[in-house]
């Protein structure tokens, strides 16, 4: 019968200081203050640790000791996938993640996906320094969770008004009052809307009442059709809007082709985000009509695909969004100043999507 091997014993601090006759905190400098130990001696820490199978500080131990966690939590009004694949979002994210990287600090992910039954005590029981909240609708109980804990929180786009805590984002209504005034000033006056999620909670889709649109938990997309009204100086009531419960081109393109079959007679669509209109310029295209000679088409964030396409948008950079909620996040002067503001600024980047009504 073979023996059955002893599982070797995992060396710790103690013991490893006690092999090589250093004291614990030389042990734990060579990990954590390394500018504390010269070159060879943290070399030497480290070799006999590997030898011995010593796995490093335990990291829950020292969050407990220091009161911090060492890393920050981001909540996202989306699954988690959301982050990587759109676009807006992965700008926000690779600002963020480079100043976490530069300032030595985690990042932990923590979805809030309406509709989905995502636990809010996910956010109540983060182990993080500070949160940072990604466009949640203002009734989102996760936000509530996160709100509750003595730790820093920076809002990102929305909500706009949650108390005690700092904020970063765009003034959301004038920056799309502009992309509606450009669509007034080129003659159109029979102009749709594609916009996203308008509600927490799943709706028939198709055709958004007025109703529907004002009563918005989401602050952005209210604001954005908002400021398209201010722009377009047409009344709510004249205009289609069709929302789209996932931001995406297939979704946006399905809505599209909607909205132009029971409204053929559109010269212009108007989207509240890129990816929407991005769908939106598929779906006029595969009807068997021009961008922009029979139909305009305007978007809102400017993501590197509005470039390539030459959509007309609204430009913003979400990448600084990153690296302001990061600096309000990270800064000491809160005894002085409880909470703060930053606005990004915005700019109408006129493409080849729009073109003056024949």
């Amino acid at each position: 019968m073979m023996a059955q091997r002893q599982p070797r014993r995992t060396a710790t601090l103690a013991s490893l200081a006690a092999e090589l006759g250093v004291s614990r905190t030389t042990v734990s400098n060579a990990y954590n203050r390394p500018d504390q130990l010269s070159p060879q001696l943290r070399q030497r820490v480290l070799e006999a640790a590997k030898r011995l199978g010593y796995p490093g500080p335990d990291p829950l131990a020292r969050s407990l000791r220091t009161r911090r966690a060492g890393a920050i939590g981001l909540l996202l009004t989306e699954a988690l996938s959301y982050a990587f694949r759109d676009p807006a979002a992965v700008e926000f994210l690779e600002g963020l993640a480079r100043e976490c990287e530069d300032a030595k600090t985690g990042l932990l992910l923590v979805p809030a996906v309406p509709g989905a039954g995502t636990d809010p005590a996910l956010a109540a029981a983060a182990a993080v320094d500070g949160f940072i909240v990604y466009s949640l609708p203002n009734d989102d109980p996760h936000l509530d969770a996160a709100l509750a804990r003595p730790v820093p929180t920076v809002i990102v786009d929305e909500p706009l008004n949650a108390s005690g805590a700092d904020y970063v984002g765009i003034d959301d209504r004038a920056a799309a009052a502009k992309a509606g005034a450009h669509l007034a000033e080129l003659g159109h006056h029979k102009i749709g809307i594609i916009c996203s999620r308008i509600s927490s909670q799943r709706g028939p889709g198709g055709q958004a009442t007025p109703e529907r649109q004002r009563s918005s938990p989401y602050d952005v997309v209210r604001l954005r059709l908002d400021g398209l009204f201010d722009g377009l100086q047409l009344d709510r009531e004249d205009v289609p809007v069709w929302e789209c419960w996932e931001n995406t081109i297939d979704s946006a393109a399905a809505a599209a082709k909607e909205m132009l079959d029971a409204y053929p007679e559109l010269t212009a669509v108007a989207c509240t985000t890129d990816v929407l209109a991005l769908g939106t310029m598929q779906a006029v295209r595969e009807s068997g009509r021009s961008v922009p000679d029979d139909v305009s088409v305007t978007g809102f964030d400017d993501i590197p695909e509005a470039g390539a396409s030459g959509l007309t948008t609204v430009h913003q950079s979400h990448a600084e969004k990153g690296r302001a909620a990061w600096r309000l996040l990270s800064r000491d002067d809160r005894d002085e100043t409880p909470t703060m503001r930053a606005t990004i600024p915005t700019e109408l980047r006129v493409r080849q999507t729009t073109s003056r009504l024949a």
